[in-house]
């Protein structure tokens, strides 16, 4: 049997103590590191050395429909209070096809920057999708 790489459309994602929300999209799973170039006044080499810097971690975008009575996104934006904003840690999760996780994202100290309603149009004909985007403090991958 050939092993295929998964798909990308079978995940979920838990934002809370027990809450799980249906997301459309998730994207920003990024991690990267800054270089530092360096070069001594006494080296023999004509060039800079590299060396690992500050790592940097992009915000994460999470989209989803619009649901009648549910504006979450915005309630936990509204606790945000002169620096101060209850920090969530946000699981996302990779599923097989018997949904099972198979990569694990864990997001750490999460905290929304950033809530998009829906736009808004007289002759459309698409589901209105709400986006928060949330900063964080490290991303912890693990496999399951």
């Amino acid at each position: 049997m050939a092993n295929y790489p998964m798909p990308k459309f079978h995940f979920s994602v838990e934002w809370g103590p027990g809450t799980k929300i249906g997301f459309t999209e998730v994207t920003g799973l990024t991690m990267e590191s800054d270089v530092i170039e360096y070069r001594e006044g006494s080296s023999p080499e004509f060039h800079k050395i590299k060396m690992p810097g500050l790592q940097k971690l992009s915000n994460i975008t999470l989209k989803r429909g619009t649901f009648q009575g549910d504006i979450a996104f915005h309630e936990w934006m509204e606790t945000i209070s002169m620096n101060t904003v209850p920090r969530r840690d946000v699981t996302i999760k990779l599923l097989n096809e018997k949904h099972e996780p198979v990569i694990t994202w864990q997001v750490l100290n999460a905290w929304p920057v950033k809530v998009q309603s829906s736009d808004l149009k007289a002759d459309g004909n698409e589901v209105a999708i709400e986006t928060m985007e949330i900063a964080h403090e490290g991303i912890k991958v693990s496999k399951q």
